[in-house]
């Protein structure tokens, strides 16, 4: 699964190394010069993350996290500030807005990645390697196969065979179980908020991953949450 990073650093140099670098890390860089730049840029690709650094023309950094945080479209999109190390006030700012991390200048590539991986890994369960072992199904989103375990049968575990998007689909239910998703929620993971596609085709990727579930006995755990939406359950 791709993730998209959006850089906010008016410094040419230093948003030319951190996109090098995330790019060396199999993530999707995203780069803006000022707070104009990066809202223009989420109208049309709303990030996995964002990363605020430099000083911002026309508007304070924490301002900006802030005007992240307050609208609906983009107040769950997690914050990384970067700020240097005599900026004790500003740091004290962040954490009041609620940033995720704040990272002290100077950082080596390998601690940015690694605290970027951590707040996706927090906010973002399906954004992670690891394997998921849920209701007698076995995810692998490394080798992206799925086996389901049969109760009272001594056979070894069967493949189940699924299409990208349904893969994608049971990755992110089962990553977040017993939580409810509105199809436009689902949508916006699958697909992203700026592709538009009819939200009940979600329904036609439900039924068919339901259909290939029911082979092995395992289509009750993708339940329907009658005018809300859909959610994993072993309950």
């Amino acid at each position: 699964m791709t993730i998209t990073i959006l850089i906010v650093e008016d410094e040419p140099i230093l948003q030319e190394t951190i996109s090098l670098n995330l790019k060396r890390a199999g993530l999707i860089a995203l780069c803006a010069d000022n707070a104009e730049q990066a809202k223009r840029i989420i109208i049309n690709v709303l990030p996995d993350l964002v990363i605020i650094g430099g000083v911002l023309p026309n508007m304070d950094r924490v301002e900006f996290a802030r005007s992240l945080k307050i609208e609906e479209r983009t107040k769950s999109i997690p914050i990384i500030m970067l700020t240097a190390r005599d900026q004790e006030s500003e740091i004290i700012a962040n954490l009041v807005v609620e940033v995720e991390d704040v990272i002290i200048k100077p950082f080596s590539p390998h601690e940015l990645i690694a605290r970027i991986k951590a707040v996706l890994r927090r906010r973002l369960p399906e954004m992670a390697e690891e394997i998921i072992q849920l209701g007698g199904l076995k995810l692998d989103p490394a080798t992206h196969r799925v086996h389901a375990y049969i109760k009272d049968k001594q056979l070894e575990p069967a493949e189940i065979t699924l299409g990208p998007t349904e893969f994608r689909l049971l990755h992110f239910l089962m990553a977040n179980k017993e939580r409810v998703h509105t199809r436009a929620q689902l949508q916006d993971r699958l697909w992203g908020d700026h592709v538009f596609i009819e939200e009940r085709t979600i329904d036609v990727y439900i039924r068919r991953l339901r259909t290939t579930l029911k082979v092995v006995g395992k289509e009750n755990l993708v339940q329907t949450v009658r005018g809300i939406g859909y959610r994993f359950s072993v309950e």
